[in-house]
């Protein structure tokens, strides 16, 4: 495991993956715990639930693990029933990465892995180069996902961090969250988007205040019922702060997350379209972590800056297609603070 210090975060990284295994963030009185979930180094081999992981080719969802692209069907193993989730079995979260020299930045330092998933990868077409540049600066935690292809094909990466702002797995009613986003994605039974982008406007995905999650989780709704709790992509308005880069444009605001008893905060800024806002729905108390701890359903959260689920089947949501000599590239920025009790 590679450690990337700043003033304020610890972040350890290991190369399975590309990912998060370790965050340290300090609470309201300077005292710094761990705050996303994290396995003994080995145990990630056989991990399935995408802890801290780079994941891909494909984030989210393909329905059937069939799309078309310039007239040809391409197939991508199914692994939760008649979807393939995150790129399908064994993907970018199960790819060994090589980690380049890490090298000092302002107040931090910044680390980038690289992999090259093969022509055929899982039913993928393209060789594709990705890295993957973690950036550790004062109370930032910056994350760059870039790709390139020899042939066309179909993008969309992002990191699967569970976070637990308590500094332990508890219960993500606890927390209070704001997404900035009027309108979100509906899905169906198998958790793809039906196609409609759906307002908020009263409905238990109404976060454009911040709101306490614990009741609105509790709220009779057939979207709530379907997914188990929130693991829904929000469309990113732009409505939120932004963060001056210094060098790129500003990134607007995606989430911003706080847990009052510590006085812990995270806000997610990026430069994607949606953001998937996912409770923890299936996590079952099963999965050993590396402190001798569980986690147990609805105790660590996800928010995923991404593209749309299904995209490659949806011509009406923004394209995933990448081809020769173009750059996929993906910005976020996971800022961690504090907040008066």
């Amino acid at each position: 495991m590679i450690e990337l210090r700043s003033s304020v975060l610890t972040v350890g990284i290991t190369g399975h993956g590309a990912r998060i295994a370790r965050l340290a963030a300090p609470d309201r009185d300077g005292r710094a715990a761990q705050v996303v979930l994290g396995l003994d180094e080995y145990a990630y081999y056989s991990d399935r639930d995408y802890l801290g992981a780079t994941v891909g080719r494909f984030a989210n969802r393909i329905g059937d693990g069939r799309f078309v692209l310039d007239g040809v069907e391409y197939s991508v193993p199914c692994n939760e029933g008649t979807v393939a989730l995150h790129g399908g079995k064994r993907a970018l979260d199960h790819a060994e990465f090589t980690a380049e020299a890490p090298h000092a930045v302002d107040d931090g330092v910044a680390l980038t892995l690289r992999h090259v998933s093969p022509d055929g990868d899982n039913g993928f077409p393209g060789r594709l180069d990705v890295r993957v540049t973690y950036t550790v600066s004062g109370p930032d935690l910056r994350v760059e996902l870039l790709a390139t292809t020899d042939a066309p094909t179909v993008v969309n990466l992002t990191n699967h961090a569970y976070f637990t702002l308590a500094g332990a797995p508890e219960p993500v009613g606890d927390l209070e969250a704001t997404v900035f986003a009027d309108r979100f994605l509906p899905v169906d039974d198998r958790l793809l988007p039906t196609g409609a982008l759906a307002p908020v406007d009263g409905t238990p995905f109404d976060l454009r205040e911040p709101t306490g999650l614990g009741a609105r989780l509790e709220v009779s709704d057939p979207q709530l019922d379907v997914a188990g709790g929130f693991d829904h992509t929000w469309v990113l308005d732009g409505s939120g702060p932004h963060l001056a880069d210094g060098v790129d444009e500003p990134l607007p605001a995606a989430a911003h997350v706080r847990h009052p008893a510590s006085g812990r905060t995270l806000t997610v800024f990026t430069d994607q379209p949606g953001a998937q806002f996912y409770t923890g729905n299936f996590l079952d108390g099963t999965l050993a972590l590396h402190d001798g701890g569980t986690a147990r359903r609805r105790e660590a959260f996800c928010v995923e800056p991404q593209h749309f689920p299904d995209s490659p089947n949806r011509p009406e949501f923004p394209t995933t297609v990448l081809r020769p000599g173009a750059t996929y590239r993906a910005r976020s920025v996971y800022r961690f603070g504090t907040s008066p009790a």
